[in-house]
């Protein structure tokens, strides 16, 4: 074997030793890349399927809601008015029931 072919096995026992030892470095770096693109998944599908579905949700309730509590309070301050009139009439009432008596 002359010197350069045993320099170019020495070169290729090397780059595969290299590689090797690349490769089993990298592996736990590709390992939690792995992990967090599964966990990234989860979570963008639970932001689809839960939180997203959630938010249409109450925005859907939100606009009938609304309205029901506009109407509901204008009735509540018509009452208002209609028992600030009342204690006003009964106030009278029981003045004038009291001079009777």
């Amino acid at each position: 074997m002359t010197d350069n072919e045993l320099l170019l096995a020495i070169g290729d026992l090397m780059d595969r030793k290299l590689k090797s030892e690349l490769q089993a470095e990298l592996q736990p770096i590709k390992d939690n890349m792995q992990e967090l693109m599964n966990r990234m998944t989860k979570i963008e599908l639970h932001l689809e399927n839960v939180t997203d579905k959630n938010i249409q949700f109450i925005a859907e309730n939100y606009a009938p809601a609304s309205k029901r509590y506009m109407q509901e309070s204008a009735k509540i301050e018509s009452m208002q008015a209609d028992i600030e009139v009342m204690k006003s009439v009964i106030r009278e009432h029981s003045e004038k029931l009291q001079k009777l008596a």
